[in-house]
């Protein structure tokens, strides 16, 4: 997080909550293939809650080059990136600009809508008309539902 983020301060030892969004997307009625429905958005998301403690420079350090080799690893054959590309005192530069943190995370809540109040075959509907309509992800979600 940017160091001169006004939340940055507040965040050390405080307890917070930390929502991931997944897949989501707007449903039209006609993708169900039965009456009477309405517009709607299905999504998928996981709330975590848990206190926050600042990391130290080291910690920071090494989640800063994991996170960078991990996502580097996907965009092969292109070389993978490191810091050691970067000038000297570049990295330790940028680095003052930012702090870590990491959640202990003591409580965690998915939440989901993908029209599992449906009947299979009319979610299943609804995901083949969101898949025509460029969204996969989300489609993908629908029909991977299980009870």
């Amino acid at each position: 997080m940017a160091r001169n983020n006004a939340i940055a301060r507040y965040l050390d030892g405080a307890e917070a909550l930390f929502v991931i969004n997944g897949p989501d997307g707007y449903i039209s009625p006609d993708y169900y293939g039965i009456p009477d429905q309405v517009p709607t958005w299905n999504y998928v998301a996981i709330e975590l809650v848990g206190t926050v403690r600042k990391m130290d420079e080291a910690a920071l350090i090494a989640q800063s080059d994991a996170l960078s080799h991990h996502q580097e690893l996907k965009l092969a054959p292109k070389p993978v990136w490191t810091r050691a590309k970067m000038a000297d005192g570049m990295f330790e530069k940028m680095l003052r600009g930012i702090y870590g943190f990491e959640m202990h995370i003591t409580t965690w809540r998915s939440t989901l809508k993908l029209g599992q109040n449906k009947a299979d075959a009319v979610r299943i509907s609804a995901a083949d008309g969101a898949e025509h309509a460029g969204n996969v992800a989300i489609a993908n979600a629908m029909r991977n539902l299980t009870p």
